[in-house]
């Protein structure tokens, strides 16, 4: 416990005024003296003793405890630390501070251990440092130090210190690296149109001469997992990379640069880059064959959705109507039917056949290429009249190779319920159908839509029933032909529910998901793996007709794998969850079936500088008279240096003394008695008066 005294004044004017009175005083005293007053002495006396009444000094002793000094010390932890043999340099610097602080007299040190900031925003030391200051008095902070490689990421938020900051740098001269980086890529992009990524690869460092002199690197691309495309492509350029996405939804693109012998890190050779497809325009082609009500619902229903472009081939006018009438007089316009069905036939989308029997109209060499278009990934979807059962049915041509029922000749004219079926219910294209439509109001079982009151009599052959008529009879078919799709839906009496009757029902709907089907959407697809990311969590889903799925193979960036178990959430659909311990792409593995899920950004701001330097910190280490050392060259020493010089020279770097105190107890002692000394004024003056009286 150490002592202090001072001499405090607490006037009983305010202070402006007591030094008026000073001057008014000494002027009183100077003219006594100048007019050879006897008694000038006493007058001065007399003022003296009434200014120190007013000035009312006191004297204050006080016992003080001396607090120690505090050092911080910011520890860099993230990602970028964990390159070559930082980790171990950090560990023998992080152990050298801790021992040469604990030798210096009455000097604590405070550590906090940095990791990677949220949300991609890397190396975050400079907030580290400021929360840390904000935690100690500040007059007690006697220096700073962080041990980092120097490539910190809010520089900007560095804190005025009252004490030097100091760097100590992990790393080597001789680190270099090369790196990928994804300069421009889209988050949208129209499926099956070209695209342009913008990419380029740059080496950093101390690049080795035979690297430098090839300026030459591998470059690979897959897309969902697939087969890498691989490309040797020049270094430190921008690379106009043409892609074109395969399918709808969520496209994995993986670039990676191959690694090369040296460099520092393989980490940030590899970029992940998510881009959702969309199609810019659906192209369907409506054939209809003999008018009826539901022609124009087919029609306003495709005609309403904007992203649908409809040729609508109908047949106004057949062979065998004879009505007099001359061709000449017909305001017809030929239909371009050759051009339609051999030359632009895989133009189109989706291929609607509605009613329409054999009539002559179309060859039969049209009906055949429209089988070849269906292999080669082409969709057709046939709804069914009452002629599909007759003689004249479409099933009798080319067509029925690709149909995956066969009619049994009947057709039953009765109002019933379309039903989904257990398939039905496991399908994306009908799943969850029921949930739009409210209970029947008759208490029959099955949803609140409205009846139809025909159905074509099938004999499935092939693919899934999804929906059925009355005694469980096959309504709606989905099956694959060779890389194409095609439904048979068997009755003309959909046009019922878009016309409200009894309720209406979700024909709209229903019509969107089997467009979509047919489109390959990979969210409707029947037997499915997927993922879906949030941060480091991940949702597998499995989509499957079948039974119960196995688990699903999760191999992680590094080559581990794991195994996720699944759980029915809904019929047909299976869903897990697990967390990545890294960021990166993750490959999933079940039976046949594979895909991709990207954790993480596409380029972790860890990784794209990874070089070590002290540029970044340059400036708020000068502004505080620090010193940044390079580890590999041997750890500093810690010296005290008095505050205003320079904190850092070969070999040590050093800390300013605060001599900071803690007031344990403080006493006061008046020094004057202020009525004893306005009575000792008046005295004086009344001295003074007599003696000059007497002369």
């Amino acid at each position: 416990m150490n002592g202090a005294s001072d001499i405090l004044f607490d006037p009983l004017l305010p202070w402006p005024a007591v030094w008026a009175a000073c001057a008014l005083s000494l002027a009183f005293v100077a003219l006594g003296l100048w007019r050879g007053l006897r008694g000038w002495w006493l007058r001065a006396l007399a003022a003296a003793a009434l200014l120190v009444a007013i000035a009312n000094p006191s004297f204050q002793v006080e016992d003080r405890a001396p607090l120690t000094d505090i050092v911080l010390l910011v520890v860099d932890r993230t990602a970028s630390q964990q390159i070559a043999d930082r980790a171990e340099q950090t560990d023998a610097a992080v152990e050298r501070i801790t021992a040469a602080v604990a030798a210096l007299p009455d000097t604590e040190l405070r550590t906090v251990t940095l990791r990677d900031g949220a949300d991609n925003a890397g190396s975050l030391a400079m907030t580290a440092l400021s929360e840390l200051l904000a935690e100690e008095p500040r007059g007690r902070i006697a220096g700073a130090i962080l041990v980092s490689d120097g490539q910190v990421h809010d520089v900007e938020r560095a804190p005025d210190l009252p004490a030097p900051l100091h760097l100590l740098l992990t790393g080597h001269d001789t680190d270099w690296d090369r790196r990928l980086m994804v300069r421009n890529a889209p988050s949208f992009a129209i499926v099956g149109e070209q695209l342009t990524l913008t990419l380029r690869i740059e080496d950093s460092g101390a690049v080795p001469e035979e690297v430098a002199q090839s300026g030459l690197a591998q470059l690979a691309i897959a897309i969902d997992g697939g087969e890498p495309m691989p490309f040797t492509v020049p270094v430190g350029q921008d690379l106009e990379l043409p892609l074109t996405l395969p399918h709808g939804g969520m496209n994995v693109v993986q670039i990676e640069v191959a690694a090369t012998e040296g460099e520092l890190t393989e980490r940030n050779n590899a970029a992940v880059v998510q881009i959702n497809g969309v199609r810019d325009r659906l192209r369907v082609l409506l054939v209809s064959g003999e008018p009826h009500a539901g022609e124009r619902t087919w029609r306003n229903l495709l005609k309403s959705d904007s992203s649908v472009d409809l040729v609508h081939f109908t047949i106004l006018r057949p062979p065998e109507k004879q009505d007099g009438v001359p061709v000449t007089e017909l305001s017809l316009i030929a239909f371009p039917t050759r051009e339609l069905f051999l030359e632009k036939v895989d133009e189109f989308d989706l291929i609607i056949f509605d009613r329409y029997k054999r009539r002559g109209i179309l060859p039969m060499i049209y009906l055949e290429n429209v089988v070849s278009y269906v292999e080669r990934g082409g969709a057709v979807l046939v709804a069914a009249g009452p002629d599909f059962a007759g003689a004249e049915s479409i099933y009798r041509s080319p067509l029925a190779e690709a149909l995956p029922a066969a009619p049994s000749a009947r057709v039953l004219e009765q109002g019933y319920r379309p039903q989904i079926t257990d398939t039905g219910h496991k399908h994306p294209v009908t799943e969850g159908l029921e949930a739009l439509a409210p209970p029947p109001e008759d208490g029959a079982e099955g949803p609140g839509w409205g009846r139809w009151f025909r159905l074509v009599d099938l004999l499935p052959e092939s693919g899934q029933t999804v929906m059925s008529g009355p005694d469980d009879r096959p309504l709606l078919i989905l099956d694959r032909v060779g890389e194409g799709r095609v439904a048979l839906l068997a009755s003309d009496h959909a046009w019922l529910w878009s016309r409200g009757f009894e309720g209406g029902g979700p024909q709209l709907e229903l019509l969107r998901r089997l467009a979509h089907w047919m489109m390959k959407e990979p969210e409707l697809e029947e037997e499915a793996l997927t993922a879906s990311a949030e941060g480091l969590d991940v949702t597998l889903t499995r989509r499957t007709l079948g039974e119960a799925p196995g688990p699903v193979e999760v191999t992680a960036p590094d080559g581990s794998s794991r195994l996720v178990e699944l759980r029915e959430a809904s019929p047909g659909l299976f869903m897990g969850q697990f967390t990545g311990p890294e960021t990166g792409l993750y490959r999933l593995a079940q039976d046949e079936l594979s895909g991709v899920v990207a954790l993480g950004p596409a380029a972790p701001r860890e990784f794209e500088e990874t070089i070590a330097s002290g540029a970044p910190l340059a400036d708020a280490v000068d502004a505080h008279r620090g010193g940044t050392l390079r580890i590999e060259e041997g750890l500093p020493a810690i010296r005290q240096v008095r505050e205003g010089r320079s904190a850092a020279g070969r070999g040590w770097i050093g800390i300013t003394p605060r001599e900071a105190y803690r007031t344990a107890d403080v006493t006061v002692i008046p020094l004057v008695a202020p009525l004893l000394f306005l009575l000792m004024a008046i005295g004086l003056t009344l001295g003074a008066w007599l003696r000059e009286g007497r002369r």
